[in-house]
């Protein structure tokens, strides 16, 4: 089998937790293990990482075939190189039989399925492959000697075949060979030429606005947080269509206060051609008539297998779409796994602290029962 492997460590001087820090929608490592899942050529992903939040937000993604190593302290210090993680991951006893080990870096972002495979295609001449970029500039030593040109008769840049620079986003080797190295590369190595743009890595703040421009520019059909795929609305009931309060008068009968701009969101939603859904673990008839005066497509209460989770997958197969293409918007820890895997999550102001750490959710201003649908809604289809 052939795996991908990404190092993701938790600690970042110049950017704390910076790989899964949101660049361009989605938290940075989002992008590559995208990549690496979509590669016709790897079979398997594997996350590497001594950070319980990064652990937390891979655990969360809804492709199977990706899973976390936990990483050793020991090989996730400012000092420890990239091969110490590799070496103690291949090392593992348990660790499957593995031919080629692919080495992708979280921090660059703009490496594809595409640009993997057709890297894969130079293993047939070469032991190892490595990406880069094509460098066109004049380097010169400190001691004033011109490195790689003569000065006296400087190149036009059109003619000057440059040099090729080294990008660190992916590497291709034998897992046998690397162990036996010691080193990601050996052997006859290839070079897989990558566009320019892609040799920026990001290590400072300045890179981080640098890269979102180019991400943007180049990668524009990637760029996630968009409502332009949205297929279906599931909200849940209490803390988002309600304030969270529970009232009864004297004969013990339960109220639910509801907002009539919460109420009209769904119109809007019909009107642009969006399903509309409520998932809620309790079950009652306030729900059920609030439901069927929002008229909304789909109505499921009660505790199920699978929990909310389970029955959005339900509603998907119904539909025939993907959780990618699904917007939910909850409050509590029972709607975190949800939240987690749909394509737009977001929660109301005062949702509680856990909900508002997932990975790329949007916050909202407005509270529960105090119009946050709308408010969401309004996002999606502005």
């Amino acid at each position: 089998m052939n795996i991908a492997f990404i190092p993701v460590r938790g600690g970042s001087k110049s950017i704390p937790l910076k790989n899964i820090k949101e660049f361009c929608g989605k938290p940075l490592v989002y992008w590559t293990i995208k990549a690496a899942c979509e590669s016709a050529n790897i079979d398997e992903v594997v996350v590497s990482t001594d950070s319980a939040e990064i652990k937390t937000f891979v655990n969360s993604l809804p492709w199977s075939n990706v899973r976390v190593y936990d990483r050793s302290m020991e090989n996730a210090q400012d000092g420890s190189s990239t091969e110490s993680a590799m070496l103690e991951y291949l090392n593992e006893p348990k660790t499957k039989q593995i031919n080629y080990f692919v080495l992708l870096q979280a921090t660059s972002p703009f490496t594809t399925a595409q640009m993997i495979d057709e890297a894969f295609k130079l293993c047939d001449k070469y032991d190892s492959v490595l990406s880069g970029v094509r460098f066109k500039r004049f380097l010169w030593n400190e001691n004033g000697s011109p490195l790689n040109y003569d000065y006296k008769n400087r190149p036009r840049r059109q003619d000057y075949n440059g040099l090729f620079l080294e990008n660190g986003a992916l590497y291709i080797s034998k897992a046998e060979s690397i162990i036996s190295h010691k080193n990601r590369i050996s052997g006859n190595i290839g070079l897989y030429e990558m566009p320019e743009y892609t040799a920026i890595e990001i290590d400072e703040p300045d890179d981080w606005t640098i890269a979102e421009r180019l991400f943007n520019k180049y990668n524009t059909k990637e760029t996630a947080r968009t409502s332009q795929n949205i297929k279906l609305f599931l909200t849940d009931v209490d803390g988002v269509l309600t304030d969270a309060g529970m009232y009864y008068d004297e004969q013990e009968n339960e109220f639910k206060k509801f907002n009539t701009h919460d109420g009209m969101a769904f119109e809007l939603l019909r009107n642009a051609g969006i399903k509309t859904g409520i998932i809620t673990s309790e079950n009652t008839q306030i729900v059920t008539r609030r439901a069927a005066k929002l008229k909304v497509d789909y109505l499921y209460q009660g505790k199920r297998d699978g929990g909310k989770l389970g029955a959005a997958r339900e509603i998907c197969e119904k539909e025939g779409i993907e959780l990618n293409e699904v917007a939910y918007i909850g409050d509590d820890i029972n709607c975190f796994e949800l939240l987690s895997h749909v394509g737009m999550a977001a929660c109301p102001s005062n949702a509680v602290k856990t909900i508002k750490t997932i990975p790329n959710i949007i916050q909202l201003k407005t509270s529960g029962g105090s119009g946050a649908v709308r408010e969401f809604v309004e996002l999606i289809l502005a």
